[in-house]
Order: C-alpha cells, then sequence, then structure tokens
C-alpha cells in the first residue's frame, strides 16, 4: 500500500514516518510539509509540485492546509485519513464534500483505548443522570489548539450533549448551571495526552480516565484506519467506530 504522509515534518509525522518504516509493509511515496527535510521519499511544501500517486493520504499537519490537501485528493481520487484537529467551520465542510468523492476517516484521536473511552462515556451519560460532568485534558506545551479534538468528542458522547452548556475553564464569579460541562485544557512539559471525565453526584464521583504514553500508538491507529480505508468501496465519512467495528 502506497502512502503520502501530511505534516511529514512534525513531531507526530516523523512518529508515524519511523513507525511505517520500523513496523509495516507500506511504502512511503512522498511527504508534504512546511519545510522540507532530507528523506527516503521525495519532499514537498506544496501539493500543487506532487507527482506521486498513493492509495492513502495519512494527514498529521495543519488545518490550514485543508483545502489544498482537498484539491489534491478530489484531483487524484486518493483517500484520506484525518487525524489533524482544530478545523474550522469552512474546512469541516470541505472535509465532508471530500468524503463523498473518495472517502475519508476522520477522528479526534486514533488511539483504540481512547475511542472505548468515548463509549464509556457515553454509556455512563445514560445511566449517571443528573451527575456534573467535567472534562480535562492534558497536552505538551507545542499543541496548538485547544481544548484537544479527543475533549470535544468526549463532550459530544455524553447523552443529550447539544442540551449542555459547554464552559471551557472558569474564572471569577461564575456559579456551576445544572446543563453545563465544564472544559478544561492543560499545557505543559511533554505530556502525550491525558484525558479524564470527571461525573460528579451527590456524596460520589466517579472518573475515567485515559493516559497516553506515547505517541506510537496515534501512529499504530492511523495505519490501522488507512488500511481499512483502502478496502471500503463507497465513499463516506468514516470514524474510528466504523474502523474498529464499535456498534
Amino acid at each position: 500500500m502506497k502512502v503520502i504522509l501530511s505534516g511529514y515534518n512534525g513531531t507526530m509525522g516523523q512518529v508515524l514516518k519511523n513507525y511505517i518504516e520500523e513496523s509495516t509493509d507500506l511504502e512511503i511515496v512522498a511527504g508534504v510539509g512546511r519545510e522540507l527535510l532530507k528523506e527516503k521519499f521525495p519532499t514537498y511544501i506544496s501539493y500543487s509540485d506532487v507527482n506521486e500517486i498513493a492509495d492513502v493520504i495519512i494527514d498529521f499537519s495543519h488545518h490550514t492546509g485543508t483545502n489544498e490537501l482537498v484539491e489534491y485528493s478530489i484531483r487524484t481520487k486518493t483517500k484520506v485519513v484525518i487525524a489533524t484537529t482544530g478545523h474550522t467551520l469552512e474546512e469541516l465542510d470541505l472535509i465532508r464534500k471530500l468524503a463523498k468523492e473518495v472517502g475519508v476517516v476522520y477522528a479526534g484521536n486514533y488511539s483504540l483505548g481512547v475511542n472505548v473511552l468515548v463509549e464509556l462515556v457515553k454509556k455512563a451519560s445514560e445511566l449517571l443522570l443528573g451527575y456534573d460532568i467535567e472534562v480535562i485534558e492534558k497536552h505538551h506545551n507545542k499543541k496548538i489548539d485547544a481544548p484537544s479534538g479527543t475533549a470535544k468528542m468526549l463532550v459530544d458522547a455524553v447523552k443529550d450533549a447539544e442540551q449542555y452548556n459547554r464552559v471551557y475553564g472558569r474564572h471569577g464569579d461564575m456559579k456551576r448551571t445544572e446543563k453545563e460541562i465544564g472544559i478544561h485544557a492543560v499545557r505543559g512539559g511533554t505530556i502525550v495526552g491525558e484525558h479524564e471525565v470527571i461525573f460528579a453526584g451527590e456524596d460520589e464521583m466517579i472518573e475515567i480516565k485515559h493516559t497516553a504514553l506515547s505517541k506510537k500508538m496515534f501512529a499504530k491507529g492511523s495505519v490501522t484506519a488507512a488500511k481499512w480505508l483502502v478496502n471500503q468501496k463507497t465513499p463516506n465519512l468514516y470514524s474510528m467506530k466504523d474502523v474498529l467495528g464499535i456498534e
């Protein structure tokens, strides 16, 4: 299977490159990034210069490159695994249009454990009616977007999530309201990623937490998604639930 790495020169892009070269039989045919590095494969700054054809693009770049990525993918009919977060509403609309043309896997997190965490939060929110819900996410000091895409996934997993007011951090006189989900982002050091959901009721509290110990798990998950996607005959906007067969 031939792969183009989008954002190959970023931290996660390099982790993905090393994982593919060391642990899989996939062939990297090109890399697209913000600067050129010396690699075993051709590298480009713009998709307009890419001549190579691949089975799938794995995207760990920046959401501002969505337009170029979509144009190339539609022109070459290349499927895409999008692991980038922080997209604007306009960029999300482009991704939806792309999915109808070639097929896309789009997820806020490619970890198997995180996707199980999402399902646990969904189930807990169905059973713990009336409990206060807080989401806390922690990442390294170089992460750009906040809250994380995974935190957004966790909030969206809550039963009747659209009925809750989302409060991003708290400061000053802010008494908690009944239909409210607090979302908190911590940035520091080299934290790979931690996500915790608290369900607080009267006289008890339940905490559901996932801790990432290495970025390699995200690389493994994105490759799993790519292998699954190339075998899908119907263009669609897929999630990791589809990839993992979670009902």
